[in-house]
């Protein structure tokens, strides 16, 4: 099927671009904001254990699958899972699949945009100096006095959403690819000086080394697993049609597997790093590594605020965290804009509009849920919490569990062979085990967990 058929809305150049752009999808706020946090809430390094073994069990099998979806269909991912089905020969509610990805990258970007401009306003505040001296008192009040501010959230918020929808509104070419081939060096250096500043503190690795990579399974739980595996989804970008979007965008030549190992070992990369150059900080600074969402909010600029270059480092983090975010953003976006072109006769312009305009909407849900509606809960959880935990624990394992049943079993084995092209027949049975196996009873099994069975 790619062998004829091109999306309509371009290609990535070259396999550098997709691998920069696929890259800056899963290396975003989860890596460098969640991870950290959700690490240190879990105990450390038995966490970093289970959720590596489900990168590479579960998420990049996954990952190629998603990739190969998108390129043999060309299209948005209701429009694949429905040209898809057709060829197998397979039931059409299967584009119910592309429907459910669209709409947790959707309802992600809702609350990704909130906390991507409190990162935009982090910048603003460590560059004038607000974290100088600061002690916790000081930097609890100056973030519950920005979290208490309806207003102060929603311009940092537009702002953001304004700046994802200006890269996707100049399409693929010269929008998404620029504004990754400048994005993510940038952010591979400020990481890379973060994590030396990081080294330069005397418990660098007695404390913050060893709490990342020593593994004490006794702070482990079947709650903490199961994060990990929500993660593992999240920090790939798996199951919100991000990946199969740019998969179709994929040019015919290039091996969707060695480019996803790359992809997915530089995510994971990406994240350990932000750990390494993150709690030897939190640790030397004498602060709590569970704080949860706060992490970097809360603590961090304790230590910036006191520490020698803690300036010039501050605004650094600060500004690769906006990086990251945006990179991110705008492959949660690109697939309902794809999809508004595709079917609805949109122009670019009008798509990003329309899809930009309703997210910005869903995203004062989440402003709203740390001042006004803070006391307004659903299943005991705050809408910005209720969000975080529809998506990343159940809708992204779910859509990836759909995905692995329909390339393991659905498609023609003959298909998603000749589409992955794997360098040898080995390689290409390891892959399908996987697939229709292990990374499918691995999100069965958790699932199980989660409705108490287990």
């Amino acid at each position: 099927m790619t062998d004829t058929k091109k999306s309509i809305h371009g290609e990535w150049s070259s396999r550098f671009a997709f691998i920069l752009a696929a890259t800056g999808s899963a290396v975003g706020l989860g890596n460098i904001w969640k991870f950290p946090y959700i690490t240190g809430e879990n105990g450390g390094g038995a966490f970093v254990i289970v959720y590596l073994l489900c990168v590479l069990l579960i998420g990049i099998p996954i990952m190629m699958a998603e990739t190969m979806l998108g390129r043999r269909s060309r299209q948005n991912p209701i429009n694949t899972m429905i040209t898809l089905a057709d060829e197998a020969g397979a039931d059409k509610n299967w584009h119910y699949l592309g429907w459910m990805g669209v709409i947790a990258g959707f309802l992600i970007l809702s609350y990704y945009s909130v906390i991507a401009g409190w990162a935009s306003a982090y910048v603003l505040k460590a560059f004038t100096g607000s974290f100088f001296g600061a002690d916790a008192v000081a930097i609890k009040g100056l973030f519950d006095g920005f979290m208490a501010s309806p207003v102060q959230l929603i311009f940092w918020h537009t702002l953001f959403m304004l700046a994802t929808m200006l890269v996707v509104v100049r399409g693929v070419n010269t929008g998404l690819e620029k504004a990754v081939r400048f994005l993510m060096p940038c952010l591979f250096v400020l990481l890379m000086l973060l994590v030396a500043y990081a080294m330069t503190f005397d418990d660098y690795y007695d404390k913050g080394i060893k709490f990342l990579f020593t593994p004490d399974f006794s702070k482990l739980t079947a709650n903490g697993v199961l994060t990990a595996m929500g993660h593992a989804f999240f920090t790939l970008s798996l199951g919100m049609g991000a990946i199969m979007i740019y998969g179709s965008y994929l040019p015919k030549n290039v091996s969707i597997a060695k480019t996803v190992y790359l992809i997915a070992g530089t995510d994971t990369a990406v994240a350990l790093l932000a750990g390494i150059a993150i709690f030897p900080i939190v640790f030397a600074a004498g602060l709590e590594p569970a704080a949860g969402p706060g992490l970097i909010f809360q603590t961090l600029p304790i230590a910036f605020g006191n520490m020698t270059g803690g300036w010039l480092f501050g605004i650094l983090f600060f500004v690769m965290l906006v990086f990251a975010a945006l990179s991110s953003s705008i492959s949660l976006i690109e697939p309902a804009v794809a999809w508004l072109i595709e079917n609805k006769d949109m122009s670019r312009q009008q798509a990003c509009i329309w899809s930009g305009s309703i997210t910005w909407l869903l995203g004062l849900g989440t402003v709203f849920s740390f001042n006004v509606w803070s006391e307004f809960k659903i299943f005991d959880r705050t809408i910005f919490q209720l969000l975080d935990y529809l998506t990343a624990n159940l809708m992204l394992p779910i859509g990836g569990f759909c995905i692995a049943v329909f390339a393991g079993w659905i498609m023609k084995q003959q298909h998603t062979e000749h589409e992955l092209d794997m360098p040898d027949a080995l390689s290409y049975k390891v892959w399908r085990f996987l697939i229709c196996y292990v990374s499918p009873a691995a999100v069965f099994l958790v699932f199980l967990h989660v409705v108490g069975v287990l």
